[in-house]
């Protein structure tokens, strides 16, 4: 034991002189140049070490520097910006002559991805050729250099493309490892706030730089991210997912692959790819399994009411309006690149409507987008929205041609939030326009036409044969049959109808059933929530009494107006006046058979006289 305990000390005695000797033998300072040089002649990048650098022995051997700087070629900022680095290196290669550095890291850097950090290639710089030139191999100047790893902590990132608007992302925790053929991995870690918003980003890659500058390529194996803030849902938007990212220099084009999403309870599998130029082009291909756009988006009640908020759910956080002297027409973002996308989803949720088996095609040219495709089913009914959408001029027009078969008409009421207790299998199809795609916008600014077809429609409140049969039986020797419903039924409904600024107009009004028929028109303010219908009402059965007189009011069509507030119903019926003059008809009907029966005689050819005057 007393052996061992003696070799041990011996040998750190030995370690403890040696690095002694090193710090003592070995000026850091002497790398300056050769880094400095090196960074260049590999890359192009100019390097700054501001302050000397030093030893630093424990827990391991490292140099440590002041302030750092690394700019591109031509650039008028700097790239990266750190307070302190630290550069931890291997002790037995330094006394071969050989700077290998295990890790490189950064603290409180500020790294800077805008147009004033980007390279600027000189006029007369000569062309890279295509074929890799990495790793490259360094003159032999007594040292050899390498870098394995690299650590980023406590640091900033600034992006920002072209014009756009500044993104920050702070919080940055990095950490990169490669081998000699330019292949490792990354950890990741950010944050980023804007707009009262906070997005919490985090992945772990696989990255192939073999073929970099050229090409590079990453598998994203654990992705994760939580999205808060205002004009989100209260319980913010969580995702996880995995996908294959590449990026082609000469193309300038950026891939995503083998997509594999998660968004709260929606999710999403496809791949995408965008053309970096001065106008992107998007292509994409999306399928969701399902998508809650209702878990994803902020309430529509919100939006429109912040005093309005569901039953045990906190009030979403508004963003504040900011006034704007010359504010940006809507949906200007669309002018600044093109896309192709298709899409297919198994469900999607939206207002509480299920919609199932949708398929989209749709195309953004700077501006003018064109929607040749959306449709999927609504319960038993099925749904095609084509449309167009110009936003290349300050003067947005939406054009849409909605088609609908065999869809409940209560489930789209209550989605939007029409106080219409009115149900039934509704086919429609029209044509309307508009200057933004907003479900209050269409109510108050829309314009457009259509024709509505409905089957076995229900409409609560009002029960027009109770009205009409009740009014009658108080006028004329009849009896109807009880009917306690407060609903009017009808088999088949159609009308046409004409949108304009809010008030719906519907015209050549028809409808059908076993026990009335009918026909009208009128107008419903979609804004006041009010309405203004006439109809002619002829009750077909449950009458009771003279059969004469039941056959005539089965012919007959009685006036009703229902008029009011949609939720306080008003209605009057003009029985009187049409029994009046039923009642008039058919005594002249009957003076004139006599008349013709008696014309011979004086008293026949009077009554034929008086009837003349009448």
């Amino acid at each position: 034991m007393r052996r061992l305990l003696t070799t041990l000390m011996i040998l750190l005695v030995v370690i403890i002189a040696g690095l002694s000797a090193l710090v003592l033998l070995v000026n850091p300072n002497d790398f300056r140049a050769y880094m400095v040089r090196q960074v260049e002649t590999r890359s192009g990048y100019q390097l700054r070490l501001d302050g000397p650098l030093r030893w630093h022995v424990w827990p391991q051997l490292s140099i440590l520097s002041g302030r750092m700087s690394l700019t591109a070629p031509g650039a008028s900022e700097p790239l990266v910006r750190a307070d302190n680095m630290r550069l931890d290196v291997s002790l037995l290669p330094l006394l071969s002559h050989q700077l290998q550095v295990r890790q490189v890291m950064l603290k409180g850097a500020v790294i800077q991805l805008t147009p004033q950090t980007e390279a600027v290639r000189g006029q007369d710089a000569p062309v890279v050729p295509k074929e890799n030139t990495l790793p490259e191999v360094a003159e032999d100047r007594g040292w050899s250099f390498d870098i394995a790893k690299l650590k980023v902590a406590d640091s900033v990132l600034v992006f920002q493309h072209d014009s756009d608007e500044l993104v920050t992302v702070r919080d940055i925790r990095l950490q990169m490892e490669q081998d000699e053929q330019h292949k490792g991995t990354m950890e990741f870690a950010g944050r980023v706030n804007r707009d009262q918003r906070d997005l919490a980003l985090s992945f772990t890659a696989d990255i192939d730089g073999s073929d970099y500058p050229h090409t590079l390529a990453a598998n994203l194996t654990q992705l994760n991210w939580q999205f808060q803030g205002a004009d989100l849902p209260a319980q913010g938007i969580t995702g996880q997912g995995s996908l294959l990212a590449s990026w082609q220099e000469e193309s300038k084009t950026l891939g995503f692959s083998k997509l594999n999403l998660t968004a709260n309870d929606s999710t999403v599998t496809g791949e995408a790819h965008v053309v970096l130029a001065d106008s992107p082009e998007w292509a994409l291909d999306l399928q969701f399994g399902k998508l809650n756009l209702d878990n994803l988006l902020t309430p529509a009640s919100a939006s429109t009411n912040n005093s309005v908020t569901q039953q045990g759910q906190s009030p979403v956080k508004q963003r504040p309006v900011i006034a704007d002297g010359n504010p940006q027409p809507d949906y200007s973002g669309l002018r600044g690149f093109t896309a192709a996308i298709k899409l297919k989803a198994n469900q999607i949720l939206w207002r509480g409507m299920n919609f199932t088996q949708v398929s989209g095609d749709l195309s953004n040219q700077s501006g003018l987008l064109t929607i040749a495709e959306l449709q999927g089913r609504l319960g038993d009914g099925q749904i095609s929205l084509p449309g167009k959408l110009d936003a290349r001029r300050n003067d947005v027009q939406a054009e849409f041609q909605p088609k609908l078969d065999n869809v409940e008409i209560g489930t789209i009421l209550k989605a939007f939030d029409y106080p219409i207790q009115l149900t039934g299998s509704m086919t429609l199809a029209g044509d309307f326009s508009g200057s933004k795609i907003d479900a209050d916008d269409f109510r108050r600014n829309w314009q457009g036409e259509g024709h509505v077809e409905l089957l076995n429609t229900r409409a609560e409140g009002l029960n027009f044969q109770q009205l009409v049969q009740q009014a009658i039986e108080r006028s004329a020797n009849v009896q109807a049959q009880e009917n306690y419903e407060t609903a009017t039924r009808l088999d088949k409904l159609a009308t046409d109808l004409q949108l304009d600024n809010g008030v719906l107009t519907l015209s050549n009004m028809d409808g059908q059933s076993a026990l009335l028929a009918l026909t009208g028109q009128g107008s419903l303010d979609l804004v006041k929530e009010q309405g203004d219908m006439r109809f002619n009402v002829r009750v077909l059965e449950g009458w009771k009494g003279d059969s004469k007189l039941v056959e005539m009011l089965k012919q007959t069509a009685i006036p009703l107006r229902v008029y009011g507030p949609w939720q306080a119903l008003n209605y009057s019926l003009q029985v009187d006046q049409v029994l009046r003059k039923q009642l008039q008809d058919e005594m002249k009907r009957r003076l004139n058979d006599w008349a013709d029966k008696n014309k011979e005689s004086q008293s026949g050819r009077d009554v034929k006289k008086l009837l003349e005057k009448l």
